[in-house]
């Protein structure tokens, strides 16, 4: 999934992302409200990790336009704001969930994930499409109980897929969620991946809808145990 991070602390920021890259994450990094507010304005985001103190705005002040133009992207703020009066504004700001610094990685990952469950309507931490199975945390897939092996982009295509049942997504969509800025991308990439895929699961599992996209067949749904 493709996460926004907005953080100043050069040496943070640096952190952050390998970490969240480590963890599964495309991760976008700007450095001042104002680059996160055209970043949000032109791109799509599965979510957004925002630092309260900013240059050019703060994000507190960011947060509020956000929810203001109605934009639903769950956000986290960072902040070595610990008082419980600022932990209540940010939230009554409109964050879904809030760190104090300094910051483990592990659980900035786990709260991510629960935030991504959470805006899909989901409250159980495994996916499931009938007889396959995939696991955020762990990176782990299964099908028939079985493990089947995925390179990374292939597991993150099968999670945004997995993640979106019965709906199909265009190529752009896959595009825009998996990759961030200045990644190489060849023009054939989702394609190849998708090949990939179908060799490990079985031709039948990916449904080309010409035209349209690309989505799990609805009807291995129905052939969970």
């Amino acid at each position: 999934m493709r996460i926004l991070l907005v953080e100043d602390d050069a040496l943070l920021g640096d952190g952050l992302k390998a970490g969240l890259s480590q963890a599964g994450y495309a991760v976008d990094w700007v450095c001042d409200a104002m680059a996160a507010d055209a970043a949000l304005a032109a791109e799509p985001f599965a979510a957004v990790v925002l630092d309260w103190n900013l240059p050019r705005g703060d994000g507190l002040s960011l947060l509020r336009r956000l929810r203001e133009r109605r934009l639903s992207t769950p956000v986290l703020m960072l902040t070595a704001r610990d008082a419980l009066e600022d932990r209540i504004t940010g939230l009554d700001a409109g964050a879904d969930d809030y760190l104090v610094k300094p910051i483990a990685l592990g659980e900035l990952a786990a709260r991510l994930r629960a935030l991504l469950r959470r805006a899909a309507g989901r409250s159980e931490p495994l996916y499931q499409h009938g007889e396959l199975v995939l696991n955020p945390a762990t990176h782990t897939v299964t099908l028939a109980g079985e493990p089947l092996a995925c390179a990374g982009r292939e597991f993150d295509l099968l999670a945004l897929l997995i993640s979106q049942p019965g709906r199909p997504m265009s190529r752009e969509q896959i595009e825009a969620a998996l990759y961030g800025w200045g990644e190489e991308l060849e023009s054939n990439a989702v394609e190849v991946h998708v090949h990939h895929l179908r060799k490990k699961l079985g031709s039948d599992w990916i449904k080309t809808l010409r035209g349209v996209g690309y989505m799990l067949n609805p009807a291995k749904a129905a052939a969970a145990p």
